[in-house]
């Protein structure tokens, strides 16, 4: 299987060979929940995210993504940050791609559906605000959740 290797300020990690706008979405329902997703490519969890695709907004991309890896129809209500460090690259082991960070993390709410895994994601939940960071993941979500949910400074930019 495809794996997605996360490097962060790894003075082994590979060079990037590529830069691909992505956007990450940060979901909360009405009890401040976060919607999580247990990715299949590295069985790290994340908020739902990915490439946005020629011909599509940022505000399209992030709805997109969010159904697809999550089976939830979302609404964009903010900008959480912006987030470009070139510290941090992505190792894609299907093709040897490695893509220097690129992503912008919007903030949103559910207005329908049910949480359901997808291809990239092999559980989806709902986790409460105080366990969200108990989860493993990448120290580069790590990060853009803890800025979304400190709520200062927002959006970050960095």
């Amino acid at each position: 299987m495809a794996k997605r290797i996360d490097f962060h300020h790894d003075p082994d990690a590979p060079k990037a060979n590529s830069l691909v706008p992505s956007v990450n979405v940060v979901v909360t329902n009405e009890a401040g929940d976060l919607l999580m997703i247990h990715r299949t490519d590295n069985d790290n969890w994340a908020v739902p995210g990915g490439a946005i695709d020629l011909g599509e907004s940022l505000p399209q991309a992030g709805i997109r993504e969010t159904l697809e890896e999550t089976g939830i129809t979302c609404e964009i209500t903010g900008l959480s940050g912006t987030y470009t460090d070139p510290g941090h690259v992505i190792l894609y082991t299907s093709n040897g791609e490695v893509r220097q960070e690129f992503s912008i993390v919007l903030a949103a709410r559910p207005t329908s559906g049910a949480p359901t895994p997808s291809t990239e994601s092999r559980e989806v939940r709902w986790v409460p605000r105080d366990e969200v960071l108990s989860l493993p993941m990448a120290a580069s979500m790590r990060m853009r959740i803890e800025h979304y949910l400190s709520g200062a400074d927002l959006p970050y930019i960095g």
